[in-house]
């Protein structure tokens, strides 16, 4: 942009803003979701592309919202067709094993009554999912996302966590 662009009017304003867009900095969005099943167990994912089980989910596509990303995933990978209900946390990732930080929106997915159907899996990302005892969980996720599990799960309200502890 060599000349400030007139902002009195509306092209030169979106002229500004596509300037900012191109150079400010961007972070990563991710929804997931806690499903649990008539026993209380919580759903965790065996990734293709990660040592540790992980939530139902994935990362915020362009103009999507985090809820309506949820859904997406979990239709996508496990052959679900879910709603995202209330929020539960709000989690700031710090980097993480060459990861960049972002910001992780987490949903609760309600209460499955019927089994999994694991030919519906997306498999290049899902091995297997797994129903897990809440008391279970550290021993399958990475330790900041057993942090924020635990800390969403004593939160009063929706909870804002940084690096899976409230601030």
């Amino acid at each position: 942009m060599s000349e400030r662009p007139d902002l009195s009017t509306d092209e030169g304003r979106r002229s500004f803003i596509g300037y900012l867009n191109d150079r400010l900095p961007r972070k990563r969005a991710i929804a997931q979701g806690v499903l649990r099943n008539a026993v209380g167990e919580l759903l965790l994912c065996e990734l293709t592309y990660k040592k540790e089980w992980d939530l139902p989910g994935g990362v915020v596509d362009p103009g999507e919202s985090p809820a309506t990303c949820v859904e997406r995933e979990v239709r996508e990978e496990l052959g679900l067709t879910l709603t995202a209900g209330a929020l539960l946390a709000v989690n700031w990732l710090p980097p993480y094993r060459g990861w960049d930080d972002a910001v992780l929106f987490l949903y609760d997915l309600g209460t499955l009554r019927d089994d999994l159907d694991p030919s519906l899996f997306l498999r290049r990302e899902i091995k297997d999912a797994h129903w897990v005892a809440m008391t279970d969980v550290d021993s399958h996720l990475a330790p900041y996302a057993a942090r924020m599990l635990a800390s969403a799960a004593e939160a009063e309200h929706t909870a804002y966590l940084e690096d899976g502890v409230a601030r």
